[in-house]
């Protein structure tokens, strides 16, 4: 991301944006993200677990679908979202680089065998043979850090290819047309693209996490900490009903992404939802950093010890 568009969310953080200020004190906003296969999210949504949670105290709680990481980032700049549900960590780290006041609060997920390099060329064999080759898909974004950490096994470097910026279903959809040789995917598009002749070249096991954090505004967090930890508990609770009710949880799943439940059952393994941030987290949202820095996304080091709460 440029500075320009980072000084532009700071500069609507400061009068209050476009969107406008959504906590009128009695309103929480929290970003409703279901792809790649949020399963949790899903849920929350169905049973009502955050509305029920916050009623109570005389909070209305709204779930405004801001499925990019920039757009949920830029709402949280301007006031208008108080917690990003479903965040990448390049997107957190890009934001607090460019001065949004966030906190990392939980880890939404870890499923780095569900982000993957999809081929349909059978001479397109290992990702050294992409070498030279089109790859399209989403720039700055874990995604992009698995294309980069993939062709550095193979002694490339992301110049070696032609790499186009594109979202993931516009990406996949170019892959089938013929259009690129390799995408970017993750979720219900890599599954319909491999029914419809793709194939998974690599993922990103032992090479990226696949991590996605719990973010909120820092004026939330210090402001409404009450708010804060009962959001964190009841996410917990969420997971804990998912546990004992796998089947509800699939059927719920199913009807959001329109994959079958057998296909979510069968893609549930991939992730891990457990939010407790792990130090082994943190050494990944480094190698996240120095990735962006590399790769001149990101122009400063976030201090994660000032970035990330664990003890909320």
């Amino acid at each position: 991301m440029s500075r320009i568009f980072w000084a532009l969310c700071v500069a609507l953080a400061l009068v209050g944006g476009p969107v406008g200020r959504s906590m009128a004190g009695d309103r929480v906003n929290i970003t409703y993200v279901k792809a790649p296969l949020n399963v949790p999210s899903i849920v929350e949504r169905h049973l009502g677990l955050f509305e029920k949670a916050f009623a109570p105290l005389g909070y209305r709680v709204d779930f405004p679908e801001l499925t990019t990481g920039p757009q949920q980032t830029q709402a949280m700049a301007a006031g208008s979202v108080q917690v990003a549900h479903c965040l990448g960590g390049t997107s957190a780290l890009l934001a607090a680089a460019g001065g949004v006041d966030l906190k990392i609060v939980g880890i939404y997920s870890r499923s780095p065998k569900a982000f993957v390099i999809l081929v349909k060329d059978p001479s397109i064999r290992t990702v050294k043979d992409l070498k030279g080759r089109t790859v399209v898909g989403p720039k700055g974004t874990v995604l992009h850090q698995l294309l980069v950490a993939a062709l550095r096994v193979h002694r490339l470097e992301q110049r070696d290819v032609e790499f186009l910026d594109m979202g993931i279903p516009n990406g996949v959809a170019a892959l089938m047309a013929g259009r690129a040789h390799a995408a970017l995917a993750a979720g219900p598009s890599v599954t319909r693209a491999v029914k419809e002749g793709a194939r998974i070249l690599t993922d990103g096991n032992g090479l990226v996490e696949g991590t996605t954090v719990i973010a909120m505004s820092g004026s939330f967090v210090r402001e409404k900490p009450k708010l804060a930890r009962l959001f964190l508990k009841t996410h917990r609770d969420a997971l804990a009903w998912i546990r004992a009710h796998p089947m509800e949880a699939e059927e719920m799943t199913a009807k959001e992404t329109g994959l079958s439940p057998q296909e979510v059952r069968s893609a549930l393994p991939l992730y891990d939802f457990d939010p407790t941030i792990r130090a082994s987290d943190l050494d990944e949202l480094e190698r996240t950093q120095d990735f962006l820095l590399d790769s001149g996304l990101m122009w400063r080091r976030v201090d994660l010890r000032t970035l990330v709460l664990r003890d909320l």
